[in-house]
């Protein structure tokens, strides 16, 4: 009787899983992504169909907030701190909201992104930027609600918004320039401390050349005002791998006094524990 039950159960497990049926959504999911000059910018949303209602003014009342989509939130996320309308949105993830209206469009960038369509209680604290946009009107009906970014510039682009005969674009400033100009100036001024010690990291971890990692990391030593525990924790290690054990306990010591007094704990052990293991005979 229990291989019975035991059987019957295997094939109800296996008819509910089969009995899964997939069909479509009503409305689909869907992501832009768009690098505006050096700044990405990526839009997630879902896409309602009119299905021959009438839209703006009815399925989307006019003069209130509207999710912008359908489903869970919209959301517009920059890789890069941006200027909308004169004013700057931070880089980051946000809600978009909007409040249409017959000739204009209020847009909302909203910082909370986990709300299922509008918030249950609007906090005007988590607006990190407003702004009201022109409504144009579209000589041809667009049938499924669609987001995109277009009219690239290096320094600009528009964040569209079409559906049913209405269209509206938010322009948004990206920091090409100064994020050019600030690597270029990064490359022109050569290799960091922190390149250094990543690189002297890579060939030691990496079994490579541990004569070229000493180098690298004692450039980056020698371009460090602080000397950071983790970089001499790092030479003691190549200095022992490469036979230099009386070396390599002189340089465990530096990291070790360093790491206590950034009462760092882990690091203090792992100093202690080498030195005593480099100390045997």
């Amino acid at each position: 009787m229990k291989k019975i039950i035991i059987a019957l159960a295997i094939i109800i497990a296996n008819f509910t899983i089969e009995a899964q049926v997939k069909t479509p959504q009503a409305s689909p999911k869907a992501t832009v992504f768009q690098t505006v000059g050096l700044t990405d910018v990526e839009v997630n949303y879902s896409r309602p169909g009119a299905r021959g209602r009438a839209v703006f003014g009815n399925l989307v009342p006019f003069g209130k907030l509207w999710r912008t989509g359908a489903n869970e939130n919209t959301t517009v996320s920059f890789s890069d701190d941006v200027v909308i309308d004169g004013k700057i949105l931070k880089k980051g993830k946000y809600a978009l909201y909007t409040i249409p209206k017959i000739e204009s469009w209020e847009i909302i960038f909203y910082a909370t992104t986990d709300n299922w369509g509008t918030p249950q209680e609007f906090n005007e604290a988590n607006v990190a930027l407003r702004t009201t946009v022109k409504e144009e009107a579209l000589p041809k009906a667009v049938e499924t609600f669609t987001i995109g970014i277009n009219d690239l510039d290096s320094n600009f682009a528009f964040l569209e918004i079409y559906w049913e005969n209405s269209s509206v674009a938010v322009k948004f400033e990206v920091p090409t320039q100064k994020t050019a100009i600030a690597n270029i100036e990064k490359a022109l001024a050569g290799p960091t401390a922190g390149d250094y010690f990543s690189a002297a990291q890579f060939l030691f971890q990496s079994n490579g050349d541990n004569t070229k990692a000493l180098v690298y990391v004692n450039k980056a030593l020698d371009m460090s005002t602080e000397k950071p525990y983790w970089y001499n924790r790092l030479k003691s290690l190549i200095q022992a791998k490469q036979g230099d054990k009386t070396e390599a306990i002189e340089t465990a010591k530096l990291s070790l006094a360093a790491s206590e007094l950034a009462k760092n704990q882990d690091y203090v052990k792992m100093n202690k524990e080498s030195i005593a293991e480099w100390s045997k005979k």
